[in-house]
This record gives C-alpha cells, sequence and structure tokens, in this order.
C-alpha cells in the first residue's frame, strides 16, 4: 500500500444525471473560438484551425453553487459550453472513431478574468491566471450519450438574472466534436475522465457578486451557478 507524506487530495467529479454515481474528472481542455459569432466579437478570423487550454481538475463546480468572485479580477465573464466527457482512451484517434470514445455530454460555463486575458494577451503571454482558477469551471449533471445521443444541432443559451445573453445553436460550431476529440488527441493522449470544453457562442459578458447564471443546451442539461461575495 502506497503512502504519503500528507493526506491525497480528493478526486475531482462531476455529478451524472439520474445517478447517485459521479465521473471523475482527470483533465480538462477547452477550446477557443468555435463559434463564429464569438471569434468575430473578438476581433479574430473564424477560420483559424481550433486551439486549446486547459484548467485543473479541481477547477469544477456543481450546478446549484455559489461561487465567490474570484480575485485579481474586475471584469469576471461568463462562456457557456457544452462539454463533451472522454470515456474511452485514444491517442491520434481518425474523425470517424472520435464519438466513439466520449461518454457523456454536460452544460459548462468557462469563467474567465478577461481583465487578466487581456493583458496576457498584449504581453503575448499564458492566459492560465486568466483561465485556469480556482471554480473555474462549472458543469452541470453529465448525460451518457447512450441516452442523449451525439448532439449536432440544439439550442445552447445562458441568462443572467433571467435576460438571456448568450443564445446559439451547437450547429454553429465551426468544429463539430467529432473533430475537436480528433484535434485534441493528436496533441495528448485522452484518458477517461477527460473533459472537454468545446467552445462559447457570442454574447459573453461580465457578472457580478450577486448574478445568478443560467443556462442549458437541448437534450443535454442546464446550469445554475450563483456570483457570491468576494472571499
Amino acid at each position: 500500500m502506497t503512502e504519503f507524506v500528507l493526506p491525497p487530495p480528493a478526486i475531482a467529479s462531476v455529478a451524472v444525471a439520474g445517478s447517485p454515481e459521479r465521473f471523475a474528472v482527470r483533465r480538462i481542455f477547452c477550446v477557443g473560438r468555435n463559434y463564429a459569432a464569438h471569434a468575430r466579437e473578438f476581433g479574430n478570423d473564424e477560420r483559424d484551425p481550433p486551439f486549446f487550454f486547459t484548467k485543473p481538475a479541481d477547477a469544477v463546480v456543481d450546478s446549484g453553487a455559489t461561487i465567490p468572485y474570484p480575485p485579481l479580477t474586475g471584469n469576471l465573464h461568463h462562456e457557456i459550453e457544452l462539454v463533451a466527457a472522454i470515456g474511452k482512451p485514444g491517442f491520434r484517434i481518425a474523425r470517424e472513431q472520435a464519438l466513439d470514445h466520449v461518454w457523456g455530454y454536460g452544460v459548462g460555463i468557462d469563467l474567465t478574468r478577461r481583465d487578466l486575458q487581456d493583458e496576457a494577451k498584449k504581453m503575448a503571454r499564458p492566459w492560465d491566471w486568466s483561465k485556469a482558477f480556482d471554480r473555474s469551471a462549472p458543469c452541470g449533471p453529465l448525460i451518457p450519450a447512450a441516452k442523449s445521443g451525439h448532439p449536432q444541432k440544439g439550442r445552447i443559451w445562458l441568462a443572467v438574472d433571467g435576460k438571456v445573453r448568450q443564445d446559439a445553436d451547437l450547429a454553429e460550431l465551426i468544429w463539430p466534436i467529432a473533430d475537436i476529440v480528433s484535434i485534441c488527441s493528436e496533441a495528448v493522449e485522452l484518458e477517461p475522465g477527460d473533459l472537454i470544453f468545446t467552445g462559447t457562442p457570442a454574447g459573453v459578458g461580465a457578472v457580478r457578486a450577486g448574478d445568478k447564471m443560467t443556462g442549458g443546451v437541448d437534450g443535454i442539461g442546464t446550469i445554475e451557478i450563483t456570483i457570491g461575495q468576494p472571499k
């Protein structure tokens, strides 16, 4: 039996819809600029190939949670996303087999310290401090692909205090799920427990302490997160 000098950290996990079991999270990959309108609203070319950044596994937060407004920012943004949960390992996966590696899907919010991201872009520095902070990856319950199928279209939306800000369709993804899984697997060996946040549509914006975010993806599920006071 392996002994550790300190108690091992708890296993990060996401709820599974309709089940007491949970999905253990290994890594979180996020796709940037995967909706044309969102790419354009930040002055980028939607024809660019996808790129990825990461968040720590323990950045996941269950739906229904209250998240303290994070430090070092005055411009915290919401980004609603479809999340693909990997259930089968693979490296250099062909697009035609990519969906076989997806265990299920959920609804996530990529929280972003936009002011830190803007500064990092100007200085050609990594995005880690703007993206990979504590509780930056809220994720609703996962639904197995065996029940939901592999969505190719359907409404994806987010509202703040009941006012819809992001409202699009999965059919608008520049790179569909199969492409994203395949392309990601060219750089890393995907393993069970990996989550892929597949990109956000246009309409991202700031949230403040006291705001309640609600969102969803048709046929997949919903998420609800409240922004609390700073710690």
